[in-house]
């Protein structure tokens, strides 16, 4: 395993991060005693970085965690999440980030977690956000029960504003750093490189769409996203090559991202996971993919609140037929 700073916070975590919301059944069923088993394998590969949220399975992600963990907290860096708690639920008050913060702690049996991040801040109102959230986070950093704060979010435009108005430790971005989306340069990496907020990347596989197995119906690619990632698996099939090694292989590279999150469900997907960190993709593949993601690199969707959406981006690329 390998490990990077995550920005100022003297944090070494591992360039592979274990993304919990598997556990959670998300995207389909996982038996608890396998996902233990996946977390034992996790910290025996050296990944030392474990996020989670409350979100995920309806709380069902952090409670297995916190069995799996309960032996080994010491071990790891652990982060969780706050302001959302189901899929149109959200509470970023002061009192709702605090009171369900301790029910997260009770979940994780644990007493304090290393990161917490206000989850998904596009579906918040900004200006509760950065002086109310990031208060009432601040003040759990003082209380001894949070090491570091932080923000996560789909848009890197509006986490890079809200970052650098709010003083947050560290920032969390899916879908925009991967085989099929790669604009989260334009804005957000300039700003926490400047800045020295630590920067994690998530969603390598495009929320699955590489990993082979049942979308979820909850997915929001547009069609002919995922008629690319179909195309792109059966091109590395071609090679022998698991798409999700092609897919983080790809993500490791960035050189200010910390660590990747992947989500991962078993032992098995684990050791493939680590597979990626010393691979070298067959030049031919690598031709290939690129020739299949080009029509669709960094089509987006909306999420969100629409204020908070970056109308631009949305509109840089479409897909050429409607959904």
């Amino acid at each position: 395993m390998r490990y990077r700073q995550l920005g100022s916070t003297g944090l070494d975590v591992s360039v592979i991060g274990f993304g919990a919301s598997p556990l959670g059944n998300v995207f389909g069923h996982v038996d608890p005693l396998a996902s233990s088993r996946a977390v034992a394998a996790a910290i025996e590969l050296g990944v030392n970085l474990f996020d989670v949220s409350p979100y995920y399975g309806l709380t069902m992600a952090e409670e297995r965690l916190g069995d799996a963990l309960a032996q080994r907290r010491n071990n790891v860096i652990l982060g969780t999440k706050c302001g959302r708690y189901g899929a149109e639920i959200f509470d970023f008050s002061a009192q709702g980030i605090t009171r369900e913060f301790e029910n997260s702690l009770r979940r994780l049996r644990t007493d304090y977690v290393d990161i917490l991040q206000a989850h998904d801040i596009e579906f918040g109102d900004m200006h509760q956000i950065i002086y109310e959230t990031v208060p009432a986070m601040q003040r759990l950093k003082e209380q001894g029960k949070v090491r570091f704060i932080g923000l996560t979010g789909y848009w890197p435009g509006l986490l890079a504003r809200v970052a650098r108005e709010s003083g947050v430790d560290c920032v969390l971005n899916y879908c925009h750093a991967n085989l099929f989306v790669d604009d989260m340069d334009l804005e957000l990496a300039p700003v926490v490189q400047q800045s020295g907020i630590g920067l994690l990347n998530a969603s390598p596989f495009h929320m699955g769409l590489l990993t082979g197995g049942p979308v979820p119906a909850w997915h929001p690619a547009p069609h002919c996203v995922r008629e690319a990632a179909v195309a792109a698996r059966l091109a590395c099939q071609g090679y022998g090559v698991n798409p999700g090694t092609l897919g983080l292989s790809f993500c490791l590279k960035h050189d200010v991202v910390a660590s990747t999150l992947v989500g991962i469900s078993s032992e098995a997907e684990m050791e493939a996971a680590c597979a990626a960190l010393d691979w070298t993709p067959p030049e031919p593949l690598l031709q290939a993919i690129r020739t299949i993601v080009e029509p669709v690199q960094n089509i987006l969707w909306p999420s969100g609140r629409e204020i908070n959406q970056d109308a631009s981006a949305i509109a840089r690329r479409t897909c050429d037929v409607p959904d």
